[in-house]
């Protein structure tokens, strides 16, 4: 079994080389506070950066901070949302996310979420409606807390499963706990420079259609490809 663990470790790795020319390096980006990078996760389900960053900058021009979106109505929070899909149900749970933790930190500072293991603060986030892994993940990992674990997308899913890293089935839960495993000593950083790799790679490559596969720097290790 170890055996086999330090054999993924090694593809992961790999695969994070080759994939580095894709992404920026994250030291470079600007990180949001976590409950911004929540609302933003939120809304972002199933939706391109596209229409998901402009809303999630509009919702900030309109309500002027998470306190102004909680105090909203729902219809005035879909409203502004509407280019995103679903925008009634995610304006609908992203109040009452955002009322769940006013009750507990009127503030709306998560930093204290950065103090605690990682198991524990995804567990206090996916209490709230609409928080599944995806979104706490990002909430810890792509914020400004930088915190190790990996952000599963539709992308993730995809492109690990055409590796043959995850299984058919694996879900979005099993598949970032394989790579933590897998990758136990990762900063947050490197995590998240492995995410936005894989990301680029479906926007490019590696699509939900065919794949191209000639243009992935992957292609050499993919049972997909092979066949």
């Amino acid at each position: 079994m170890q055996r086999r663990l330090d054999f993924v470790t090694s593809d992961i790795a790999r695969w994070a080389e080759l994939l580095r020319p894709l992404s920026p390096d994250p030291a470079t980006l600007p990180r949001r506070t976590p409950v911004g990078q929540l609302i933003k996760s939120h809304i972002s389900s199933r939706t391109r950066d596209g229409n998901s960053i402009p809303a999630y900058r509009a919702l900030g021009r309109r309500f002027g901070s998470a306190a102004g979106i909680a105090a909203a109505s729902v219809e005035e929070i879909g409203a502004v949302i509407a280019e995103v899909t679903f925008p009634e149900v995610k304006a609908e749970r992203l109040k009452a996310a955002l009322g769940m933790i006013a009750a507990e930190r009127p503030d709306f500072d998560l930093d204290f979420l950065g103090h605690m293991p990682v198991p524990q603060a995804m567990a206090w986030l996916e209490r709230l409606p609409g928080v599944g892994c995806e979104v706490a993940a990002a909430t810890l990992n792509v914020s400004r807390l930088s915190c190790p674990v990996f952000v599963v997308d539709t992308h993730t899913i995809r492109i690990l499963r055409r590796l043959g890293f995850a299984g058919p089935t694996q879900d979005a839960r099993g598949i970032m706990t394989a790579v933590m495993e897998a990758l136990p000593d990762w900063p947050g950083d490197e995590l998240f420079r492995l995410h936005l790799g894989i990301k680029a790679l479906g926007q490019t490559a590696c699509p939900h259609g065919p794949p191209d596969c000639p243009r992935c720097p992957l292609a050499g290790d993919c049972p997909t490809a092979a066949a």
